[in-house]
């Protein structure tokens, strides 16, 4: 096998990095991929930087292992915490993150320079997202919300309705009932375009919602073709790897990517 036919690697500590793979099939359908959810230590966004990175590293090995040609962490919270050190350890490997993505979009998005960002306790711990924001857009400001109960919800399928709504209202009212509120939210955590809904009815229509995924699937199309790493093949593959519950890991991860998956697809790996 070539280089260019070499799989796309892609890690998250879950399943929410498949809306990420989403977004990749539909703009590059002719390559292949590798997706591996570390569903066995989720969630990454409530663990410290060190065990983060740790496990970033043990993810991006089993993958490189397996042979690919590129590295997508899925997971902003592994991004935040991890990114230098997996391109540190690889220099070889062309590494792309969703939050310099996202935040470039948030810059391109937003009117008046308010941003908010939702995220896990860890992304917004390490501050990855604001700093992201003003490297681009330096009188930026920029509010960072944990919403740490969104992945679960996520997880278990309480995307719409009363629930959702009204979390979302605990976590985004004082946000976005004050008075100078931000014109763009960030949705820095790959669980929370499926609360989108839920998420819109709190922050209202004149407000833009930016998800990454759309924005990473670009960033890294243009790294391929640039680097001449595109595939020539006419159609692709998918693989898809968890440490842990594979028809678990199908039934939640359907949702998530937008077609069905059975258990038999799934394959059982150890870290």
């Amino acid at each position: 096998m070539s280089e260019r036919d070499l799989p796309i690697g892609l890690f998250d500590s879950g399943v929410g990095g498949l809306t990420v793979l989403a977004a990749m099939l539909k703009r590059m359908p002719n390559e292949s991929y590798a997706f591996l959810g570390d569903t066995a230590r989720l969630p990454y966004g409530t663990k410290s930087s060190e065990t983060i990175i740790r496990y970033s590293l043990q993810t991006t090995a089993k993958l490189v292992e397996l042979g690919i040609k590129a590295l997508v962490i899925a997971c902003n919270t592994a991004t935040s915490a991890a990114l230098p050190t997996l391109r540190a350890a690889y220099p070889g490997l062309p590494v792309i993150g969703v939050v310099e993505p996202g935040a470039a979009a948030a810059c391109a998005a937003s009117r008046t320079g308010r941003i908010a960002v939702i995220a896990t306790k860890a992304t917004v711990r390490g501050g990855a997202y604001e700093r992201a924001i003003r490297a681009l857009r330096p009188d930026a400001w920029v509010q960072a919300v944990a919403c740490p109960l969104f992945v679960p919800m996520a997880e278990d399928g309480l995307t719409e309705g009363p629930l959702a709504e009204g979390m979302a209202q605990r976590y985004l009212g004082g946000v976005f009932n004050a008075g100078i509120k931000p014109d763009c939210l960030v949705l820095g955590c790959t669980h929370f375009p499926l609360l989108k809904k839920a998420i819109r009815a709190v922050v209202g229509d004149g407000v833009a919602i930016v998800d990454s995924a759309e924005t990473t699937a670009g960033l890294l199309e243009k790294l391929l073709r640039g680097n001449g790493m595109e595939t020539l093949r006419s159609e692709g593959t998918c693989r898809f790897l968890t440490t842990d519950d594979p028809e678990g890991f199908a039934d939640t991860g359907s949702r998530f990517l937008g077609m069905r998956l059975s258990a038999f697809d799934v394959e059982l790996v150890d870290l």
